[in-house]
């Protein structure tokens, strides 16, 4: 395996090496469960569950471990303005990510563990730290303390020094240093509680994920993964937590995804451009969503706009269009006809995979694979528009190979899952139910507009096409015959 990845901690690409051969252990930060997904939270879900996908592509067995966190302090303000409790509230949820990881076709990872039900895992690691004077608690809460940890600011690049000198220290508190962290915070009334050491409380975000990702993967792993604004301070003190109790490296590797903004901008609520998962199906097939994520590498800034949407749509619809063409061959070839297929043509066929995996191995760059998919289909689409109506056994073999390993390789992106024909017959439907006219009635245009071509009426021919365009219908003559799609506005 020579996979390349970008890693935050050392700021280059380096070639990945597991700790064990043949077997990969990650831990992505998953969502804290208070409200529906948004497309941030889509990305990061189909971001690693392409590099889970790709690892097995690879023939590695992988330990995906992405936890939940169903306690915090936006959890509990939700539940009281809904008059709730925070477990209803943040299982409700959790079940409304999966109706929306489910709908995009993401895979389960290994295990998806909750906060609340390794309480005294952060227990444990806790009274660790105090131990050894790399936490200390004060008035019903512990924190963990940034100057005993001399690598404190490693992932993100910051100085600590710096950080101190603009940090605002309020009054009256227990800090020693104003950049420590809660790792433990006492119960205010009516707050859900656990018994500790210190006093009933729960506990701080960071640990979570350092009590989580021990208990399941030890002390060193592969992998952490997660998006860009969790380098600082989230990762940064996991790090510092884990490292500081275990006195070995927490993390062999860390990934982040880049920022999803929404034309151009952050997205808020108090913008208007907050845009849920569900918001996005209502409009379009997963699959679009899905093209649209990868069609920018992981790393980078990603924009939504109905555009780009657009665009991704248009690009799914001619992988698909090129598979269907392919799937609709007549099989009664001939068998010892001569091939049509250039010696370059082949060659480009043939090398799809290994190009493909060029790509992938470049720190999972999806978009320069995309760009692998097109090239195919231009050499499909040009070959399948010379076949003759029965075809050389090698060529309609070569062409359904082709599509074949095109489609096993675009499933590490989750497209081209559906059948082909299907999935364009479908869209067609769903297009049309925005027009004013039936498909019968369109075919009835067509047979009309054909006979008018035979018999040279041109005048009436031009006339039917435009009077389908008047009804956003573009029709498209080729080769097969005559075509149809819904014009888009």
């Amino acid at each position: 395996m020579s996979v390349k990845i970008y890693n935050t901690l050392t700021r280059k690409k380096e070639t990945f090496q597991p700790l064990e051969a043949g077997h990969i252990k990650l831990y992505v930060c998953g969502i804290t469960s208070y409200d529906y997904c948004h497309i941030g939270h889509a990305r990061s879900a189909l971001a690693f569950d392409m590099i889970v996908r790709y690892f097995r592509y690879l023939g590695n067995k992988v330990t995906y471990i992405r936890n939940f966190t169903d306690i915090d302090d936006k959890i509990i303000v939700r539940a009281n303005e809904q008059n709730t409790t925070t477990e209803e509230l943040a299982n409700r949820f959790i079940d409304e990510f999966y109706v929306d990881m489910d709908q995009l076709g993401v895979d389960r990872p290994t295990l998806e563990p909750k906060a609340t039900e390794h309480i005294q895992e952060m227990i444990d690691l806790i009274s660790e730290l105090i131990e050894k004077n790399m936490a200390y608690p004060a008035g019903g809460d512990v924190y963990y303390s940034v100057n005993n940890f001399a690598d404190y600011g490693k992932l993100s690049g910051r100085n600590l020094e710096d950080m101190q000198a603009g940090a605002r220290i309020r009054i009256n508190d227990n800090k020693n240093n104003p950049m420590d962290f809660v790792l433990w915070k006492a119960s205010k009334p009516g707050e859900p509680s656990w018994e500790s050491p210190w006093g009933p409380g729960r506990p701080g975000w960071h640990i979570e994920c350092s009590a989580m990702s021990r208990k399941y993967l030890g002390d060193t792993f592969d992998i952490h993964g997660g998006g860009q604004d969790l380098i600082f301070p989230h990762h940064e003190n996991e790090l510092a937590q884990s490292e500081g109790a275990n006195s070995k490296p927490f993390v062999n590797m860390w990934i982040h995804h880049g920022f999803v903004t929404i034309r151009d901008e952050k997205m808020s609520k108090s913008l208007g451009n907050f845009l849920t998962i569900r918001d996005i199906l209502k409009h379009y097939h997963p699959e679009v969503l899905r093209f649209f994520i990868f069609s920018t590498q992981y790393r980078n800034p990603l924009d939504f706009s109905e555009k780009a949407m657009q665009d991704a749509m248009a690009g799914l619809d001619r992988l698909y269009e090129c598979v269907a063409a392919i799937e609709s061959l007549p099989t009664d070839c001939v068998a010892d006809a001569p091939s049509i297929v250039t010696d370059k043509d082949r060659k480009k066929l043939e090398s799809m995979e290994d190009r493909f995996q060029k790509a992938m191995d470049n720190d999972f760059n999806t978009a320069k694979a995309q760009g692998v998919f097109f090239e195919t289909v231009k050499v499909l689409n040009k070959i399948q528009r010379q076949l003759p109506g029965k075809p050389a056994r090698e060529d309609y073999e070569l062409l359904s190979q082709s599509v074949s390993t095109m489609k096993k390789l675009a499933s590490i992106m989750g497209i081209l899952t559906e059948n082909a024909a299907d999935y364009l017959q479908a869209k067609k439907t769903d297009m049309l139910a925005d027009t004013n006219i039936t498909e019968e009635e369109i075919q009835d245009f067509i047979r009309k507009r054909n006979q008018a071509r035979q018999d040279k009426d041109w005048a009436t021919s031009d006339a039917i096409r435009d009077k389908l365009l008047d009804l956003n219908i573009e029709l498209k003559d080729g080769p097969e015959g005559t075509g149809w799609t819904v014009k888009r506005s």
